[in-house]
């Protein structure tokens, strides 16, 4: 649920009023300053408009103070997610939108928490993705997770209406304002994989996992079906048992191999991925060696579908190979 837009811009926390400052003051000579990469500068004071190359852009942590300078113009609403997070790769492009179509009045940055740790952390970014704005320097803290495309229209709206109480009533110039982001097409199933992902859709998970099966045998090296396998081994476990039934029966056998297995699957498929790595690395190191291969299968299909890049997969990993050798 998205937080309150607050009485006024808060203070605290990333303190940047000095580059507000400075973008006010404009340059040398009372002309006011040039937009970062803007082809044409800025026009003067009193107009409040600034060019920019586009009013969604990339930010690092190097590049962070230019672009929060642009926050005494308009409102700068920063998006912190990662390749990695399927949440911010949803919730992004419905910010661009919006974003666009308010022609000017507000700009997009998006961060990248990997490549731009200085930035998440001087946010307080606790996931991803985070979404802040900053006005007049200041930031205005607005949700964490996906929220709804009107929820996200009323929060601009509102912090519309926060900036012009602070005087932020400028516009920036871009080409690429007004503009509808391209909606990629709908992919298209390959022949091979209908059947399975036919199964997969009427719930009968134990065909999917057949015809998932079917495919690999005949093309090992698919790696879409070799993620969707997996994925449909973890809903088929899971099938027909309650999350009380499950955590009942491993809180009764705490060294119990399939009991705990099946509360780590079930930590998995809620979003609970540390805490089902950590249960199962620590089944690992306890149990002897039958029980041990059985847990270390189970941890690697648990990577696949979280997905092998994901960090939380990568420090699993290295704690895994740690405790086998």
């Amino acid at each position: 649920m998205a937080q309150q837009m607050p009485e006024r811009i808060p203070g605290g926390g990333v303190d940047l009023s000095h580059l507000a400052a400075r973008a006010q003051a404009g340059a040398p000579g009372g002309a006011a300053a040039s937009a970062p990469g803007a082809p044409g500068g800025a026009s003067s004071a009193d107009s409040r408009v600034v060019d920019v190359p586009s009013l969604v852009m990339d930010v690092t942590d190097a590049a962070f103070e230019q672009v929060a300078q642009l926050s005494s113009i308009v409102p700068v609403v920063f998006v912190l997610g990662a390749s990695w997070s399927e949440p911010a790769q949803t919730l992004t492009p419905v910010l661009e939108q919006i974003t666009r179509e308010h022609e000017g009045r507000v700009m997009l940055a998006r961060v990248d928490v990997d490549a731009s740790p200085g930035l998440a952390q001087a946010f307080q970014a606790e996931s991803v993705p985070s979404v802040v704005a900053l006005v007049g320097g200041r930031p205005v803290p607005l949700f964490q997770g996906v929220q709804p495309e009107p929820q996200l229209r009323e929060l601009f709206a509102q912090l519309l209406q926060l900036a012009e109480q602070h005087g932020v009533t400028g516009r920036v110039s871009a080409p690429d304002a007004g503009e509808a982001p391209e909606v990629p097409a709908e992919p298209q199933i390959p022949e091979a994989h209908l059947a399975a992902v036919e199964a997969a859709e009427r719930g009968d998970f134990a065909a999917a996992i057949t015809e998932w099966e079917a495919v690999l045998a005949k093309a090992p090296a698919d790696h879409v079906a070799r993620a969707a396998l997996v994925q449909m081994r973890l809903l088929d476990r899971l099938s027909g048992r309650s999350a009380d039934e499950i955590r009942s029966a491993a809180a009764a056998a705490p060294t119990g191999v399939t009991e705990q297995l099946a509360v780590a699957d079930l930590d998995v498929s809620g979003g609970h991925i540390e805490d089902a790595f950590l249960r199962l690395l620590e089944l690992f190191s306890a149990s002897d060696a039958d029980d041990r291969a059985t847990v270390r299968e189970r941890l690697l299909e648990l990577f696949e579908v979280v997905g092998v890049a994901d960090p939380r997969v990568i420090a699993a990993r290295g704690r895994l190979a740690n405790l086998l050798y």
